[in-house]
């Protein structure tokens, strides 16, 4: 869009570039500046237009993005071009993700690289490795305290290992995910470092106060994020002798976004991290980005003004690279990080759908699928142009952030069914076969949040633990039944490292000082590759759950009605225990699937007629795509087996 009053200020900007960029070819910049630039112009006016330094932070700004751009290597760029004219490439149906510790799977980058084959056997072409930046060895959160942006961990390898993992990855048609943390810093960042020797210019980088006065402001609306390992949102540094903000842990300060400053430093690291070949780049806790008094400091309009920032920032230097949002929030608000809309106002690409793991998880413990549909029913419609990410496990804990008002429509009382579902995650329920803890436990509310591995959760440690045959085979249906959901629904389905294997908690970390207080721990174990070699022998647990997983996976990318355009129909069907959706093919309506999913520990049926208010009719026989056999009708009716998935075509 051409306005006058802001391409007057980019005419003036560009006669003022540094010399080495005024000298440079480059067309392609341009263009795409010139697109951008009123939407760019407009947001930067709309946080920071009130600033005497507004023009001069324009140009900063401005001279990133050219500099990063000249950096951009021609590979890249052929990228940036070949996706912009397949600009839907990531909704096709053929992407696999699977996120994983580089250190933990495969002990460095180097080492990562051998290790594909096995991704590859699987079917993943989508690899997300956890935070690989340098940060403290004692106090990292995970790799999310960064000391250094720009820097490796030298336990992971070099800029240029990272680099040579891009190349190979591209050759082998897969994508790499890799994480920016833009919400905070290590206390051990040099931009931290320089506040506490009192430079102000890096003290206005965070919040940071001479006494308790604004603090206790801000914390009379802002809740606790670790109310037991980290309460409070302030922490008073010694060496400073001066409070500052730090949400998450003590060690961990928060970015101060209303200097501009700021944001233009984390597009910087954004655009380095794109040009060492990221396809795909994951924004941390995007969510809590803008602070202000008198809020919970989540969720802010502001919020999602910066992202569009970095967005359109970004469709500037690195257009081809995709933006992941890391915001676990309400089902109301997840949403709202794709964007207004898909080109004036995007945010990012993908986010996590976490409302629908969640309600996953839900049906496990209640062996139905009442609260799940519902659920689903209410899910925020995201953008055309984006997608969500599927997952059943990740690193982190679960959370139970289902709407009240859903659990009560669903027939239940939410506070005590938030309570049984903790109980029964952690072993607590009579009778319950998981294996998990609570996590982040609030003494005040009675709330917590669950840890554990996909494995144990589901069963699977407690039925080895007693060997109960039956018990065993219902985990490895329950973990199948789950991916057999995330891999159908609609989005990329995002699995998670040591769930292809069955792999259970692992309590190592309490030997750990620096990590024994998190239990999150327990499902960030090490990858054990000789259980992993168990994969081949038949008839081991191991061999069970991988090979039917990469069955599964391979169909999927076969199936175009899996493609993410919008083309899911949520099936209310009155049986509670079953989920029922169709999947359509965008380009011929005659191809889909039926997509049945049993949660019941016993088998059910689905009746015809209930299929045909939907305009859904049985043939005399189906095809179940995941077994390649005929599933024949009884009556009129589909019988569905206990703790099963069934793809279901004509």
């Amino acid at each position: 869009m051409y306005e006058q009053a802001s391409h007057s200020l980019l005419n003036e900007i560009l006669v003022d570039l540094k010399p080495e960029i005024g000298n440079m070819r480059l067309r392609h910049f341009y263009t795409r500046l010139g697109a951008n630039f009123y939407a760019i112009h407009s947001l930067f006016h709309l946080l920071y237009g009130g600033r005497p330094d507004f023009k001069e932070q324009m140009v900063s700004l401005v001279e990133t993005l050219a500099l990063r751009y000249i950096e951009r290597s021609p590979p890249l760029r052929r990228s940036d071009l070949a996706r912009g004219k397949d600009y839907n490439w990531f909704l096709n149906q053929k992407w696999i993700g699977m996120a994983l510790y580089c250190d933990r799977f495969a002990d460095d980058l180097k080492g990562l690289r051998t290790k594909l084959p096995y991704l590859q056997d699987l079917g993943i072409n989508m690899l997300h490795i956890m935070p690989i930046l340098d940060c403290p060895p004692d106090n990292s959160d995970g790799g999310y305290a960064v000391r250094d942006f720009k820097r490796i961990d030298p336990r992971f390898g070099t800029t240029e290992d990272i680099e040579a993992l891009a190349a190979t990855l591209k050759k082998r048609d897969m994508l790499l995910v890799l994480d920016v943390v833009v919400n905070h810093t290590s206390n051990e960042h040099e931009w931290a470092q320089r506040a506490r020797q009192g430079d102000q210019k890096f003290q206005d980088y965070y919040f940071v106060f001479d006494d308790r006065e604004t603090p206790d402001i801000y914390e009379e609306t802002m809740p606790e994020i670790f109310p037991v390992t980290a309460p409070g949102n302030f922490t008073w540094d010694e060496e400073m002798g001066k409070w500052v903000m730090t949400v998450f842990n003590n060690y961990q300060w928060d970015l101060n976004y209303r200097n501009p400053a700021v944001l233009i430093e984390m597009i910087d690291i954004i655009l380095f991290w794109a040009n060492q070949g990221a396809d795909i780049l994951r924004l941390d806790a995007v969510a809590f980005l803008w602070k202000k008094m008198g809020s919970v400091c989540q969720n802010e309009r502001e919020a999602h003004l910066l992202l569009q920032l970095m967005k359109d920032c970004c469709q500037v230097t690195a257009p081809g690279v995709l933006f992941i949002a890391e915001a676990i929030v309400s089902p109301g608000e997840i949403a709202k990080y794709f964007g207004e809309d898909a080109i004036n106002a995007k945010e990012c690409e993908i986010a996590y759908n976490a409302t629908f793991m969640a309600l996953l998880w839900d049906a496990v413990a209640t062996k139905n699928a009442r609260l799940l549909k519902q659920g689903i029913k209410n899910l925020p419609v995201k953008l055309e142009r984006a997608t969500w990410l599927n997952y059943v496990r990740c690193h982190d804990d679960i959370g139970l952030g289902f709407d009240d008002r859903d659990v009560q429509l669903a027939g239940y009382d939410p506070v005590q069914h938030r309570r049984f579902l903790i109980d029964y995650f952690t072993g607590r329920f009579p009778d319950s076969p998981a294996r998990g803890m609570p996590f982040g436990e609030n003494p005040k509310t009675g709330d917590a949040r669950i840890s554990g591995s996909l494995a144990s959760l589901v069963g699977l440690e407690s039925a080895l633990a007693s060997q109960d045959e039956e018990a065993i085979a219902a985990a490895i249906k329950t973990i199948l039944l789950l991916h057999g959901m995330i891999l159908s629904f609609g989005g990329i389905p995002l699995l998670y490292y040591g769930d292809a294997v069955g792999t259970l908690n692992c309590l190592e970390y309490l030997a750990d000082p620096s990590k024994a207080a998190d239990n999150r721990w327990m499902n960030r174990s090490t990858f054990n590759w000789s259980k992993a070699e168990k994969r081949h022998q038949t008839g081991t647990v191991e061999q069970r759950i991988f090979s039917a997983l990469k069955k599964m996976i391979a169909l999927r990318k076969e199936v175009t009605a899996f493609a993410d355009f919008d083309n899911r129909q949520l099936l209310m069907v009155d049986n509670p225990n079953l989920l029922v959706f169709s999947r359509c093919d965008p380009q011929n309506a005659r191809n889909r699937v039926l997509v049945v999913g049993n949660f019941s520990a016993e088998a059910q049926t689905l009746p015809g007629d209930a299929l045909r208010q939907h305009g859904f009719f049985l043939q005399e026989s189906m095809k179940n795509l995941c077994s390649g056999e005929r599933i024949v009708l009884e009556g009129d009716a589909i019988a569905v087996p206990a703790l099963s998935c069934y793809w279901l075509a004509d």
